[in-house]
């Protein structure tokens, strides 16, 4: 299982996921001046999960037997997992437990970079087994 992640796929597959993420946090702070945290963390992981599909596909996943449309099906399928854990996390940080600390500095921006870190390592394997095999 290590061997894994420590591949030039899983390489590669960081490298967008970063990307991905990065346009992600940005979109989110975009949002966020139109709508509440909890939609624009929603809003801004769509953008990120289709950025992550166009250049996994380009850059980390070359070969499939699958077609576009049943790649991004399940490409889809494994996101809706990793999106509950990016919005619990980023909601349960920012809303109550750096309110419980009483920490405010960057409070909304810290939570959703610490919730779209998480789900690198799941939607690596769920990406490699079911969106792209």
């Amino acid at each position: 299982m290590i061997g894994i992640f420590s591949s030039p796929r899983f390489v590669r597959f960081v490298m967008v996921g970063g990307f991905a993420a990065l346009v992600n946090f940005i979109s989110r702070i975009g949002f966020s001046q139109f709508v509440n945290f909890r939609l624009a963390v929603i809003l801004a992981y769509l953008v990120g999960m289709t950025t992550a599909f166009v250049l996994s596909r380009k850059y980390v996943f070359e070969k499939s037997s699958q077609s576009v449309a049943r790649q991004f099906y399940y490409f889809s399928l494994v996101n809706v997992f990793a999106a509950v854990q990016v919005w619990g996390i980023s909601v349960g940080l920012a809303e109550y437990l750096f309110i419980w600390l009483e920490y405010h500095f960057f409070r909304e921006e810290l939570a959703h970079l610490i919730g779209i870190s998480v789900p690198v390592f799941t939607s690596y394997i769920g990406h490699k087994k079911l969106s792209f095999r």
